[in-house]
C-alpha cells in the first residue's frame, strides 16, 4: 500500500483535527507510508511528532518509537490514547512497569490494537523484549531526539549507539529520524550511525524570525538586570536558565525577594516538586521558572515571552533548543544571554576531567559559544550558518531582531587581510583549525607548526601588524561569508572553499566589523567613580550633607551618628525617594530609615523633579537575607547577655567578624546592648572618656581616635565603645 492510496487528509482531520499540513509533514508521512528511510530536522515546534504519529495510526502492525526521556513518553502516550477510543492504542515499554502492565501491553500489540509502542534505548537491549518484537509485525522505527547519538549532538547518549544493530534483529524496517537540532556534523554522524545514508533528508528551515536575540555583558550587577528585565515585562511568562543547581535556587530566591513570581526547577528537587513547579509555570500561578536545562523538554507552552541565559551554555545546540522554547505561538519572543570569557573559563575546567576526545570535542562546541557571544555580525545569520543555512541579512524575516543589526559596530574595509588569511589555509596544505592558521599569521610558534616546520615558511607571520582577536574575528566573518568552511570528516580544521579560491584570483571589498570585547568591569567603573568622586551626583551629595548636618544639630549628635558617609553616597546613586526604598540603601535599614529618613527621601524627591532625573530602578535590588540568620542570633545573644567570645565561636567567626557584624547591625538602626560587656573591661571614667570624644568628634573613624588616645585604649575597646555609642545615641 502505497502513500498515494491512503487519503492522509481524512486521516489528519480524524485523528487531529487539522485540515492542512504544517511545513513539510505531508511529504515526511508519505516517504514514512511509502517505506524508505528518512531523516527529518525540523525546529522545536514544527510539528515533528504528527510525523510518525499519524503514518503509524493508518499503517498495518505497531510502530517502535525509541525516546530519551520517560516523562516525554508519558505525554505522547497520553496525548495519543485521547485521540482514540481504545487505551491501548499507544503504550510504554520501560523499567516504571510491572510484570502485569508488561503482559498487558505485550497482549495489546500481539492483537494488533497497539499502533504506537514508546520504548527507551535500553528496553530494546533486552533479550525477551527483542525476541517478542521479532514474532510481531512492525511497521518502522521512529527515533526521536536522534542527535542523542551523535557524540557532536548536545545530548550525547552512549545507549543509542546500539540501536542499529538491534533494529536490524527485528527484521528489515523502515527507520525515521527525527531530530529538532542538528549541525551538517550531527546529521552526517547521526546517518552514518543508524545505516541509513540512503534516507530521504527534510530540513526545515531554523530561522525563527519572532524571536530577538541579544547577549549582555555578566556583571556583578547581572541579578540587578535581570530583575529590571522582568519587572519591565511584568505579566509575560519567562524562563532563566542556569548551570548549576545552586545557581537556580539562588536566583530563584533572589527574584521571589523582589516581589518576582518564580519557581526553581532542576533534576536535584523529587519529582513531585518537579511536576508541581512545572504545572504552576504552565497554569500561569507562577510567571518565570528558574531552571536547569533539565526544564523544557516537551514543554508545550505557546506563550513563553523571553528566555534568559543566566550562564552561557556549553554549545550553539543546547543554547539554540532552549531560545527555542520562546514564541512558539508567533508572537514576541526576547532572548537574552549573559556573557562573560570566566563563565567560558569554568566550563573548560569542568571539562578538564574527561577524556580526551570528549575534552576536544566540548572545546570546539564552547568555541563556537564564544565566537556567537562576540561576534559583531548578525547573531541569526551566525546561528543559521551554523545550522547549515544561509541567511539574507537584506531580504530574510527576522532580519533586524538582533542587537548587532540594530546597534552596529563601524566598519572596516579588510580586502587584503582577508586575501592573506585565505593564502595561509591554502599554503599551509589545509592541515590546521584557527588557532594553528592565527599563530601562523602572528608568528607566534606551537607543537604542532613545529612539527610541520610551517615557521621556516616566508609567509609565517606575515599578518603581524594586527593582533590575534583581529584575525579570530575576521576567521569568523570570511567562514560565515562562505570563503573558508570547517571540514566535516575532521571538524574544526579550516580549508578554503571554491568562492575563497575565486577570491585570492580577483580580490573584491570586504567590510569587517570588529568584535565586541566584553569587560566585565563595567558596573565597577559605576561604583569606582562614585568612589573616586565621592558620588555619582556631587550636587546631591553636598544637600545631604547639608541637610545631615542640620538634622544632627536639632538632636544635639555629630553627624555621623545619623548617616554614615557611605550611606549618603548610596543615596546620591540610587534616589531613594520612599522609607521603603530608603531600606535598601547601604547600612540603612528600617529602625535607621524610620527615625531620620523623612526629610532625606523628601529632599531627593524634590530634587529628583526639579532636575528631572531618571532613576535606576534597576539599583534597588533587595538581597536574600543570607546573612540574617546571623544577625538575629546575634542580636538575641547580646539580648540573653551571652559572652561575645562565645557567639562568635558558636558562628564559627573571629572576633573581628563579629565585630563587623555588630558594626553593621548598629549602624543600620538597631539597638544592642552590649553595656554589660563592656562593664566588665573598661571602668565607668573610661566609658565617659570615650563616649565624650565621639561626641564631640567630627567622625567616627578608630584611626582618628587611637591617633587622640595615642595607646590609652586598643582597637577592639574603641570598637566596642563606638558600637555602645552609636547603639545609645543613634538608635
Amino acid at each position: 500500500m502505497n502513500s498515494n492510496e491512503i487519503d492522509i487528509h481524512a486521516a489528519l482531520k480524524k485523528y487531529f483535527g487539522f485540515s492542512q499540513f504544517k511545513g513539510l509533514q505531508e511529504r515526511v508521512i508519505r516517504s514514512v507510508i511509502d517505506k524508505q528511510n528518512t531523516f527529518v530536522i525540523m525546529p522545536t515546534g514544527g510539528g515533528k511528532s504528527l510525523c510518525y504519529q499519524l503514518p503509524a495510526l493508518i499503517q498495518e502492525g505497531t510502530a517502535i518509537v525509541v525516546s530519551p526521556l520517560i516523562a516525554l513518553m508519558k505525554n505522547q502516550v497520553d496525548a495519543i490514547r485521547s485521540l482514540s477510543a481504545t487505551e491501548g492504542v499507544a503504550h510504554v515499554l520501560n523499567s516504571s512497569l510491572n510484570k502485569t502492565e508488561v503482559n498487558q501491553v505485550k497482549k495489546d500489540i500481539a492483537t494488533g490494537v497497539t499502533k504506537l509502542l514508546y520504548v527507551a534505548p535500553e528496553s530494546l537491549t533486552k533479550e525477551e523484549y527483542v525476541e517478542f518484537l521479532q514474532s510481531v509485525p512492525i511497521s518502522f522505527v521512529a527515533i526521536d531526539e536522534a542527535h542523542c547519538i551523535s557524540e557532536w549532538g548536545h545530548d550525547f547518549r552512549p545507549e543509542y549507539r546500539n540501536l542499529r544493530a538491534i533494529i536490524k534483529q527485528l527484521g528489515n524496517i523502515p527507520v525515521i529520524g527525527l531530530t529538532a537540532t542538528a549541525t551538517p556534523k550531527v546529521q552526517e554522524d547521526i546517518l552514518k550511525n543508524l545505516d541509513m545514508t540512503d534516507a530521504t533528508v527534510y530540513k526545515a528551515s531554523f530561522n525563527r524570525p519572532n524571536l530577538f536575540y541579544e547577549v549582555r555583558t555578566k556583571t556583578k550587577n547581572v541579578e540587578a538586570d535581570i530583575i529590571r528585565f522582568i519587572k519591565q515585562n511584568k505579566g509575560k511568562s519567562g524562563i532563566v536558565y542556569c548551570l548549576s543547581r545552586k545557581k537556580v535556587e539562588e536566583i530563584a530566591q533572589v527574584l521571589q525577594v523582589n516581589g518576582i513570581s518564580a519557581v526553581p526547577y532542576h533534576a536535584g528537587l523529587d519529582a513531585k516538586t518537579r511536576a508541581k513547579h512545572q504545572d504552576m509555570f504552565l497554569m500561569e500561578d507562577v510567571e518565570v521558572v528558574v531552571a536547569t536545562i533539565a526544564f523544557g523538554m516537551g514543554i508545550d507552552k505557546p506563550d513563553v515571552r523571553f528566555v534568559i541565559h543566566h550562564d552561557i551554555p556549553k554549545s550553539l545546540e543546547s543554547y539554540y533548543q532552549e531560545t527555542g522554547r520562546a514564541g512558539r505561538d508567533g508572537g514576541e519572543g526576547h532572548c537574552i544571554a549573559y556573557y562573560s570569557y570566566k563563565d567560558v573559563e569554568k566550563l573548560e575546567k569542568f571539562m578538564a576531567g574527561k577524556p580526551v576526545a570528549e575534552q576536544e570535542i566540548g572545546f570546539a562546541l564552547l568555541q563556537e559559544v564564544v565566537a556567537y557571544a562576540e561576534t559583531s555580525m548578525s547573531r541569526r545569520k551566525f546561528l543559521l550558518h551554523y545550522f547549515g543555512e544561509e541567511f539574507d541579512t537584506e531580504t530574510g524575516e527576522g532580519a533586524d531582531m538582533d542587537d548587532n543589526v540594530r546597534n552596529p559596530k563601524s566598519k572596516t574595509e579588510a580586502q587584503a587581510q582577508v586575501k592573506m588569511l585565505l593564502e595561509v589555509v591554502r599554503d599551509t596544505k589545509h592541515l590546521y583549525k584557527s588557532k594553528e592558521i592565527v599563530f601562523t599569521l602572528i608568528g607566534r610558534v606551537n607543537a604542532i607548526i613545529k612539527a610541520h616546520r610551517t615557521d621556516t615558511q616566508p609567509f609565517f607571520g606575515c599578518g603581524k601588524a594586527f593582533d590575534e582577536r583581529y584575525w579570530m574575528a575576521l576567521i569568523r566573518q570570511v567562514l560565515v561569508d562562505g570563503l573558508l568552511h570547517k571540514d566535516i570528516e575532521t571538524y574544526g580544521i579550516l580549508k578554503v572553499s571554491e568562492k575563497g579560491h575565486a577570491f585570492i584570483a580577483t580580490p573584491h571589498s570586504f567590510l569587517m566589523s570588529e568584535d565586541h570585547e566584553y569587560s566585565e568591569s563595567e558596573d565597577e567603573t559605576i561604583v569606582a567613580a562614585s568612589k573616586a568622586t565621592g558620588t555619582a551626583d556631587e550636587a546631591l551629595m553636598a544637600m545631604l550633607k547639608e541637610l545631615r548636618k542640620k538634622v544632627a544639630k536639632q538632636l544635639g549628635v555629630p553627624p555621623f551618628v545619623v548617616f554614615q558617609d557611605p550611606s549618603l553616597e548610596d543615596m546620591a546613586l540610587k534616589y531613594p525617594i520612599t522609607i521603603d526604598e530608603l531600606t535598601n540603601i547601604h547600612g540603612v535599614g528600617e529602625g535607621k530609615a524610620k527615625k531620620y529618613g523623612k526629610d532625606f527621601v523628601a529632599l531627593i524627591a524634590r530634587y529628583v523633579e526639579d532636575n528631572e532625573i531618571i532613576r535606576p530602578d534597576d539599583l534597588v535590588v533587595k538581597s536574600t537575607g543570607a546573612n540574617s540568620s546571623n544577625k538575629l542570633y546575634i542580636i538575641q545573644n547580646i539580648d540573653r547577655k551571652l559572652s561575645l567570645e562565645d557567639i562568635a565561636s558558636a558562628k564559627g567567626m573571629n572576633m573581628d567578624t563579629l565585630l563587623k557584624e555588630m558594626e553593621q547591625i548598629v549602624y543600620s538602626g538597631t539597638k544592642l546592648n552590649i553595656g554589660y560587656w563592656i562593664d566588665e573591661i573598661l571602668d565607668e571614667d573610661q566609658q565617659e572618656e570615650i563616649h565624650e570624644y565621639f561626641m564631640e568628634s567630627e567622625t567616627d573613624r578608630i584611626e582618628d581616635a587611637l591617633r587622640e588616645f595615642d595607646g590609652d585604649y586598643d582597637i577592639e575597646e574603641l570598637r566596642l565603645m563606638r558600637i555602645k555609642f552609636i547603639s545609645e545615641v543613634a538608635n
